[in-house]
């Protein structure tokens, strides 16, 4: 039978969910309607990617302040604030005046995915941290409550790319962002009146030089984040976008539309099948019945199994040259068995990381470890415009596979510890 404290931290748990889900469906609709509106203004692969620059930039200085600001503070501080600095994000971003230059207008937007990166990394962190905290002790709990949320958020994350799209294409940028701002503060204030107890509250005296790990397998995962996150936003941020505009648009305004839909639709499919997986990972991988000596060693077991996806599509689409149909189909299907593969290993690394944080220093190691993260997304960022406009999709694939291959040797580093979470 449930009792009254066995229920508060479930309760604490879908609050903080339902906060970050919300975040992420408008994160995923930005990313689109940023990506797709610069494009038909003519922005260039290299252009483009700038526009999101300083979003990752942003992301590497917030996660390693905000386990600080946690600790200092409070989750909940720092969840309210991740929601409440996208809305003021999203405001801003509805001031671009179309009559402004080129220059001014990649500066604004810059300056405005930065300030959303800062919001989207305090809530990652947020609703990560909370995860660790409030998770059942019991065998496989950890392992399915960060699959869970992790697996949902990105499934939402999807549905916000497609929502992006089909915003852009019915209503048109400036609407889109104001329905985004709007619906976001509602839902603030909402999970800000109804969040129960649960969370820590924060504690003085927190130095902020404890953000540094000390940890090797938390430093060693870490490097290993970098290059799995770079390999995705490879081709992801810019690339494939931009490929599949080529590819299925033909100058009109009914070619925009339908380029938009379509690859608004792949990047919402990729991404869901990419949440489904990483809630699924726990069960494929047996968690809940196999000793953590095993679970740590299949990480590097993963990310050797992805190599080979990127370098196929790579050569496939070099090969080829000119686009068709039957290309076009199976780098959609090479991708989608990329998406997979990758969502385990990421599901791999979001439980391990918990797994090797202390209770007493979490929300610092989370942080660190998702400096990581946004720093390789910055680095896949780059390269995606800078591959692209040298060499194309096949370029952005090509640097992929290196990047996995340097994942697997990070993970192949890890050990590990007796003193644990239990599986």
């Amino acid at each position: 039978m449930t009792t009254e404290a066995d229920a508060r931290p479930l309760a604490a748990y879908m609050a903080v969910t339902a906060a970050y889900w919300a975040f992420m469906l408008t994160d995923g609709a930005l990313r689109m309607l940023v990506l797709l509106h610069f494009h038909t203004l003519g922005f260039s692969p290299v252009q483009l990617a700038y526009l999101f620059i300083l979003y990752e930039i942003a992301g590497v200085i917030t996660n390693l302040s905000a386990g600080w600001i946690a600790a200092r503070f409070g989750l909940t501080s720092t969840l309210y604030a991740g929601l409440g600095l996208q809305v003021v994000a999203l405001i801003a971003l509805a001031q671009l005046d179309p009559s402004w230059g080129l220059g001014a207008s990649v500066v604004f937007v810059m300056l405005v995915q930065g300030l959303s990166g800062v919001a989207k990394d305090l809530s990652k962190m947020s609703a990560k941290s909370a995860v660790k905290l409030l998770a059942p002790s019991a065998q496989g709990g950890l392992f399915k409550w960060v699959a869970v949320l992790t697996g949902s958020k990105n499934a939402v994350k999807g549905l916000g790319f497609l929502l992006g799209a089909a915003l852009l294409a019915l209503a048109g940028f400036q609407a889109s962002i104001w329905g985004m701002a709007a619906i976001l503060t509602a839902i603030l204030v909402a999970v800000a009146l109804r969040m129960p107890s649960g969370l820590p509250t924060g504690k003085k005296g927190v130095k902020f030089a404890s953000v540094f790990s000390t940890d090797s397998n938390v430093n060693w995962l870490s490097a290993a984040r970098v290059f799995l996150f770079g390999a995705r936003d490879v081709w992801f941020v810019v690339g494939i976008p931009v490929y599949f505009y080529a590819v299925l648009s033909d100058g009109s305004e009914a070619g925009n539309r339908v380029a938009f839909f379509t690859i608004g639709s792949f990047m919402a499919v990729w991404t869901i099948l990419y949440g489904a997986v990483q809630a699924y990972a726990p069960k494929a991988l047996r968690a809940a019945t196999r000793p953590e000596a095993e679970i740590v060693a299949s990480a590097r077991h993963w990310a050797l199994a992805l190599v080979p996806v990127p370098i196929i599509l790579s050569l496939l689409v070099a090969i080829a040259g000119a686009p068709a149909p039957w290309l076009t189909a199976t780098v959609i299907a090479g991708l989608l068995v990329f998406g997979a593969l990758f969502a385990v290993n990421s599901s791999l690394h979001s439980y391990l990381i918990l797994a090797f944080s202390k209770g007493e220093r979490v929300t610092m190691d989370v942080g660190f470890y998702y400096m990581a993260n946004a720093a390789g997304r910055l680095l896949g960022t780059l390269l995606s415009g800078l591959s692209y406009q040298l060499g194309g999709l096949p370029a952005c694939l090509a640097v992929a596979a290196i990047m996995v291959l340097l994942a697997a040797v990070g993970a192949a580093r890890l050990r590990p510890e007796p003193a644990s979470v239990a599986v």
